[in-house]
C-alpha cells in the first residue's frame, strides 16, 4: 500500500504536551562519610574498663561503719583521681585511633563518587537538598579557551544587560547563527546526555542520502530494538511513508519509529550509528559519543551544549532541514479504512515554536529540536531571528524541574542574545567542519601548548610571560583570520515559523 501523496488539509492540532524531564529512582549514595566509631565490645573499650579504677560493689558498705566517715572521703578522693587518669587514656586511644583513621579517609573520600543525590544542607535547618553535579575542571578548549573553562563565560562592554536570573541549566550556550560567535556561556563543553536533540545529528547525517518523495514499506524489522517508553509518531508495519512523511514524524513528533525506519533504509541503525560519529567528527564536534541513532539513554552516550550548536548550525544549511524543524503542524498517513488511507495530525514538541498552556511561541523561532528522557532531563537546541540577527540558544538539563522549564530558560537567553550581541565580546567561536577548518582540537591544543611553553623563561625572567601573550595574541588573530577568511560566515535565508507542512 502506498501513502497517500494528496493534498490533505493542513491544521494545527492539540498534540500530546512536552511533560519535561522524568525523576527516576535516586543513585545509591556512598557509606565512606560514615565515620566508625568503638563498640562497646571492642579491646580498646575494654582496656579503659580495666584502667578505670571502678571500686568494688562492697566498697560504699564502708561509709556505714562506725569511724569510717575520714576513710569514706580517702576512697571516694582516690576513686575521682582514678576516674581522671581513666579520662585521660580513654581520650589518648581514641585520639590515636582517629589519627590512626584519618590516614585512610583522605584517599576514601577523593576516591567516592558524585552522585546527584548526595545531600547537602539547605543552610535553614530544614530539609536538605540534592547536590549539583560539578562540570570536569577540563574541558574541551574547542572554540576558544574560555569555552573550556567552568562555571559562566561572558564579557560584557559598557552598557551591556546582565544575563538573565533563574537559568539553571547545566550547561548552556548562546551564539551568533552566522557567524558563529559566541556571545555567553555556562560550561559549554560539558558532556551530557543529550536525548533527542542528537536528532539533529541523525538529519545531519541521513537526510541528505534520500529524495524525500522516495516511498518506503515498513517492515516488522525496521522497528526492533526501540528502546521502552519511545516516543512515538504512529508508523505501523506493512504500510508505506514517503521520506518526507518520516522527517515530519523525526521533527515533528520526536518519533523513534521514523528513525528507526530512515535507519533500516540507511542499512541498519550500527551502520547509521557509525556514520553519524563519522559526521560528528567532520564537523569538529569533539564532545560527542553516539550510540543510539535516535537519542535514546545509553550508558556512555554524550554530547555537549556546543556540539548540539553546531549540529543545529549546519543542519540549517540544508532547507529541508530548515522546514522540517520549523513546521508546527502536519498531517500524517495513517491507516486503511474501506479501501482508503487515512490521515492524522501531528504538532511540534517544541513549545517555543508550537506553544503551550504556560508557553507562547516564540516571536522570531525557527526551529530547531527539543529532547527529554530520564538521565538527560530536558535538553533544546532552539533557533530565533529579530531583524537581522539569527542567534542560536542550547540547554542542557536545568535543575528546576518545573513544566516547560527548558524553554522558558531558553526564551531568556534569546532575548538577552538579541539585547546583547552588539555589546558583549565573544567568547569564543562555534568552529567549522574538518573541511574547512582542519581538526579544531588538535588547533586548540597545539596553541594552548605554545602558550604554556612561553610561560618557562630558562633565565628566571619574566620574559617568558611576554612571550606566551605574544603566542596567545598571535593564536587569537590567526583563529580570527581563519574565521574571517575561511569561515566568514553561514549566511541564512529569513527564517521562519510554518503553520504548517504539506505532504
Amino acid at each position: 500500500m502506498e501513502s497517500s501523496m494528496g493534498s490533505g488539509s493542513i491544521r494545527r492540532s492539540a498534540g500530546a504536551l512536552f511533560r519535561g524531564a522524568v525523576s527516576g529512582p535516586p543513585a545509591p549514595t556512598g557509606t565512606f562519610t560514615d565515620v566508625p566509631t568503638t563498640p562497646a565490645d571492642h579491646p580498646t573499650a575494654a582496656a579503659s574498663g580495666d584502667a578505670s579504677g571502678a571500686v568494688p560493689a562492697h566498697a560504699p558498705e564502708a561509709a556505714h561503719a562506725p569511724g569510717a566517715v575520714p576513710t569514706a572521703r580517702r576512697g571516694a578522693a582516690r576513686r575521682d583521681a582514678a576516674r581522671h587518669v581513666a579520662a585521660r587514656t580513654a581520650l589518648t586511644r581514641t585520639a590515636a585511633a582517629l589519627a590512626g583513621t584519618a590516614v585512610l579517609l583522605p584517599p576514601l573520600l577523593l576516591a567516592a563518587p558524585a552522585h546527584a543525590d548526595e545531600k547537602k544542607k539547605d543552610g535553614k535547618g530544614g530539609q536538605s537538598a540534592p547536590q549539583v553535579p560539578a562540570p570536569p575542571a577540563e574541558m574541551s578548549k574547542v572554540g576558544g579557551d574560555r569555552l573550556g573553562q567552568a562555571g559562566t563565560q561572558v564579557q560584557p562592554k559598557p552598557g551591556a544587560p546582565k544575563l538573565p536570573d533563574g537559568i539553571t541549566a547545566r550547561s548552556w550556550i548562546v551564539s551568533d547563527a552566522e557567524s558563529g560567535k559566541v556571545l555567553a556561556a555556562h560550561n559549554a563543553h560539558w558532556q551530557l546526555p543529550p536525548a533527542s536533540t542528537l536528532k539533529m545529528l541523525f538529519a545531519d547525517t541521513v537526510l541528505p542520502k534520500f529524495p524525500k518523495t522516495q516511498k518506503h514499506t515498513v517492515k516488522p524489522a525496521d522497528l526492533a530494538g526501540m528502546g521502552e517508553g519511545s516516543s512515538l509518531v504512529g508508523i505501523k508495519e506493512n504500510l508505506s511513508y514517503t521520506v518526507h512523511d518520516l522527517w515530519l514524524g523525526v521533527f515533528l513528533r520526536s518519533g523513534n519509529d521514523a528513525v528507526h525506519t530512515l535507519s533500516a533504509m540507511n542499512g541498519g541503525t550500527a551502520k547509521t550509528v557509525q556514520e553519524m560519529q563519522k559526521q560528528a567528527e567532520a564537523l569538529n564536534a569533539t564532545d560527542t559519543h553516539v550510540v543510539t541513532p535516535d537519542g535514546y539513554d545509553a550508558p556512555g552516550q554524550v554530547s555537549s551544549a556546543y556540539d548540539l550548536s553546531l549540529f543545529a548550525r549546519a543542519g540549517l544549511q540544508n532547507a529541508d532541514f530548515r522546514e522540517y524543524c520549523s513546521t508546527v503542524s502536519a498531517q500524517f498517513p495513517g491507516e486503511v479504512k474501506d479501501g482508503k488511507r487515512g490521515t492524522f495530525g501531528i504538532q511540534n514538541t517544541n513549545r517555543l515554536l508550537s506553544g503551550d498552556y504556560d508557553v507562547k511561541p516564540y516571536p522570531g523561532i525557527a526551529g530547531v529540536k527539543n529532547g527529554s528522557t530520564t538521565n538527560a532531563g530536558s535538553t533544546f537546541t532552539g533557533v530565533a531571528q529579530r531583524g537581522e540577527r539569527k542567534l542560536l540558544v542550547t540547554v542542557m538539563n536545568p535543575e528546576k524541574k518545573e513544566h516547560n522549564e527548558a524553554y522558558k530558560e531558553t526564551a531568556k537567553l534569546f532575548d538577552w542574545g538579541f539585547a546583547a550581541a552588539d555589546k558583549v565580546e565573544p567568547v569564543g567561536r562555534l568552529v567549522g567542519p574538518r573541511s574547512e577548518e582542519g581538526d579544531a582540537r588538535a588547533g586548540a591544543e597545539l596553541a594552548g601548548d605554545k602558550a604554556r611553553a612561553g610561560l618557562e623563561d630558562p633565565a628566571g625572567g619574566s620574559g617568558g610571560v611576554w612571550t606566551a601573550l605574544a603566542i596567545t595574541g598571535g593564536a587569537l588573530v590567526l583563529l580570527g583570520g581563519l574565521a574571517f577568511a575561511v569561515h566568514r560566515r553561514w549566511p541564512l535565508p529569513e527564517l521562519m515559523r510554518r503553520r504548517g507542512g504539506k505532504r
